[in-house]
């Protein structure tokens, strides 16, 4: 059921499939918005209620007015829905909020499956040169130029390029106004790299071996510093899992939701 979620001095759209248990929810992707998570939500609503939002400015939730932090939001999203504890799914961007309310509020997060998360505390893991071609770009108002720019960093495993990989193109592509319309407004969360030895839940990581080499490199260091992760390494997979293995990303999702419960 699709529904609007109050934030403060905003609003969220929100999508809950219904149901008893524990719930999982969906935390997308900064290069994309909650429909990265489709082709694995088939399999995640069998016998499971899932929540999934759009961040703000993302996909059908309406741009920010008011600075706001991510994990501020997903407070509001479990208070919503009368959630005491979740299993949270985060990528890349939503893999920090996740381990931001992990940190927060260790008592709300049954479990948490991290795919190619991002995280606060590290420094910019932006390839040398990227914001200065993206200011450029987009001061040029070319849009395409931008999306063949993200491709050629996050979607190698796809062919790098819009014409070879559209699907991914669209995600990213759909994600760009947020870009922009949600600068200067999200707050950085407070730094947790080096917190994650805190995380009690338990959790699975899965990076991307074909995304870029700096992420791989956190990644593997994440995991290595949550106590008891399990990592995960797929190898047909760039920052957009859920488009390039699916299978695998909601075998290992249910496979932690299974832990968790």
């Amino acid at each position: 059921m699709e529904t609007t979620v109050p934030v403060r001095d905003g609003e969220l759209w929100a999508d809950d499939s219904g149901g008893d248990g524990l719930p999982l929810v969906l935390l997308h992707p900064g290069v994309g918005d909650s429909t990265t998570w489709d082709p694995v939500l088939p399999a995640l609503t069998a016998g499971r209620r899932v929540i999934r939002y759009d961040v703000r400015g993302y996909g059908r939730s309406a741009a920010p007015t008011v600075p706001y932090t991510l994990v501020e939001d997903l407070h509001a999203v479990l208070d919503h829905f009368g959630l005491a504890r979740a299993v949270l799914v985060g990528s890349s961007m939503g893999g920090a909020t996740a381990i931001g309310l992990a940190l927060d509020a260790p008592e709300r997060v049954a479990g948490l499956a991290l795919i190619v998360p991002g995280v606060t505390g590290v420094d910019d893991l932006m390839p040398v040169g990227f914001r200065e071609e993206l200011e450029k770009l987009a001061t040029a108002g070319d849009t395409e130029g931008i999306v063949r720019l993200g491709l050629g960093i996050w979607g190698r495993a796809g062919g790098s390029a819009p014409e070879a990989d559209p699907v991914a193109a669209a995600a990213l592509r759909a994600a760009l106004p947020a870009w922009f319309s949600n600068y200067g407004r999200q707050e950085p969360g407070a730094p947790a790299f080096d917190r994650l030895g805190e995380i009690t839940a338990p959790t699975v990581l899965a990076l991307g071996e074909q995304d870029q080499p700096e992420l791989v490199r956190v990644n593997e260091e994440m995991a290595r510093r949550i106590p008891g992760c399990r990592l995960v390494r797929l190898a047909g997979s760039d920052h957009y899992p859920t488009l390039r293995e699916p299978e695998a990303v909601a075998r290992l999702i249910a496979d932690l939701y299974a832990e968790s419960a």
